[in-house]
C-alpha cells in the first residue's frame, strides 16, 4: 500500500507544528481564520509565526520563539500559519506583512491589528535561538505592554 505525499507531509511535519502548538500557538489553517485573527488583533498585540520545514526554523526560530514567549510581557494572541502546508492561508497572512516579501520562516508581531515588528528569514538563518528571543522580547517589551 503506497502512502500518498499529502498523508506522508502531515506525518512529517506534525512535529514541527507541534513545536509550536504545545506553547499554545494556534494554528491558522483557512484564509478565514487568518482574517479573524487580524480583526482580533485589533484589541492588542498578536504574534504571528509563519512556520517552514527549513533547517533554520528548526534550529533557531521555532526554539526562539519559545524562549521569548517565557517572557513575563507577552502577546495577547499567538498564531501559526504554516508555508507550503495551509498554501491559502499563508497567502492570506503574507498580504499583510507587506511591504516585506515572502519569508519563511519569519515573525510578526502585530499592535492593534498593524504590523509592528517583523523577522525575516535572513534575520533568523545566522542567528542563535537566544539571540531570536531577545529580539523578540525587545519587541514584546515595547509594543506589548
Amino acid at each position: 500500500m503506497a502512502m500518498s505525499f499529502d498523508s506522508y507531509m502531515k506525518d512529517m511535519v506534525k512535529p514541527m507544528r507541534e513545536d509550536l502548538t504545545r506553547l499554545g500557538i494556534t494554528e491558522l489553517l483557512t484564509p478565514e481564520q487568518v482574517e479573524e485573527a487580524i480583526e482580533k488583533s485589533k484589541d492588542g498585540t498578536m504574534l504571528l509565526v509563519v512556520n517552514s520545514v527549513c533547517g533554520c526554523a528548526a534550529g533557531q526560530c521555532r526554539p526562539g520563539v519559545a524562549k521569548a514567549l517565557q517572557n513575563e510581557t507577552v502577546p495577547t494572541y499567538t498564531y501559526t500559519v504554516f508555508a507550503g502546508q495551509e498554501k491559502d492561508a499563508t497567502a492570506k497572512a503574507r498580504e499583510y506583512l507587506a511591504p516585506y516579501p515572502p519569508s519563511s520562516p519569519s515573525i510578526a508581531l502585530f499592535k492593534n491589528g498593524e504590523l509592528a515588528h517583523f523577522i525575516q528569514r535572513h534575520q533568523i538563518e545566522d542567528r542563535s535561538a537566544d539571540m531570536i528571543a531577545g529580539d523578540l522580547i525587545g519587541a514584546f517589551e515595547q509594543y506589548c505592554k
